[in-house]
C-alpha cells in the first residue's frame, strides 16, 4: 500500500511537471481538499482545476528530494520555483497527501523560501 501511493503521487507529480493538469487531477478525489498551509483552502476538483489554471499556467519546476510512506500518508519534501514579481525564488515545500481509496484526498503544503547561501 505504501509504494502504491508514493507511486500514485510521483505519478501525479510527472503530469503537473507535464502541464497535464487533468491528468494531475485524475488521481485524485472528487471531494480533494488543497491546503496551504498559512493561506486558503481549496475544495473539491473544481476549485484545484481553476487554482492550477492560474498558477501553473506554465508548469512549476519543483524535484522531489524524498518520499515518505505510512498509513494513508506520504510525505514528499523538495524544492519548487515559485514565481515572486516575476522572477523565480527557490522554496522548501513538504507536502502531505493523505489517501482515500488510491486517491488523493487532501493536500497540506508546507512552502517556504529557501535562504541563500
Amino acid at each position: 500500500m505504501f509504494d502504491q501511493n508514493k507511486a500514485t503521487l510521483a505519478k501525479a507529480n510527472s503530469a503537473v511537471k507535464a502541464g497535464d493538469n487533468e491528468g494531475f487531477l485524475s488521481y485524485c478525489a472528487e471531494d480533494l481538499v488543497w491546503t496551504t498551509v498559512g493561506q486558503s483552502s481549496l475544495r473539491g476538483k473544481p476549485a484545484v482545476r481553476g487554482w492550477m489554471r492560474e498558477n501553473y499556467a506554465r508548469p512549476p519546476h519543483f524535484t522531489v528530494d524524498e518520499m515518505i510512506a505510512e498509513g494513508d500518508l506520504v510525505a514528499a519534501l523538495g524544492t519548487i520555483e515559485i514565481e515572486v514579481d516575476g522572477a523565480p525564488v527557490a522554496h522548501a515545500y513538504c507536502d502531505v497527501w493523505r489517501f482515500r481509496q488510491g486517491k488523493m484526498a487532501e493536500l497540506r503544503a508546507f512552502v517556504v523560501p529557501k535562504n541563500a547561501d
